[in-house]
């Protein structure tokens, strides 16, 4: 007799662990502009590459940001948490914790979502010390 099992375990894993909680979240807008953002202020895509994604002084911003490219001397950051408020609808405030080694800096935008439904990024800052 075969038995069947309901289980979402690879074939031939037999331990009990399963992922975190925060691995199976759902994956929002927020999450993405924090990558691309993060990429830009490091140094490790040009500005350009988010300027169908800004919309009014985002862009200016971001250009005043990418010279001194705050993340860019230092070990290459990663994003560790980011985290967004609805204050209504069609806009998202987040925020992301960058680590860089053993120093972790703040990055806080915005995003507004267009009549086409697409969202884009209308504010950003970084944490003074960053």
């Amino acid at each position: 007799m075969t038995r069947t099992r309901n289980t979402t375990r690879p074939p031939g894993r037999h331990d009990q662990r399963r992922p975190h909680p925060a691995a199976r979240a759902p994956r929002g807008p927020h999450d993405w502009f924090a990558e691309r953002l993060l990429a830009v202020v490091s140094g490790q895509r040009p500005v350009h590459s988010l300027l169908g994604h800004t919309v009014g002084p985002a862009y200016d911003q971001l250009v005043t940001l990418a010279p001194s490219a705050p993340l860019r001397d230092r070990l290459r950051p990663v994003l560790r948490q980011c985290g967004r408020f609805h204050p209504g609808p069609g806009v998202i405030e987040a925020f992301a914790r960058i680590a860089t080694g053993d120093r972790v800096s703040a990055m806080a935008f915005r995003l507004e979502q267009g009549p086409d439904l697409r969202w884009r990024c209308a504010a950003i800052e970084m944490d003074p010390l960053a």
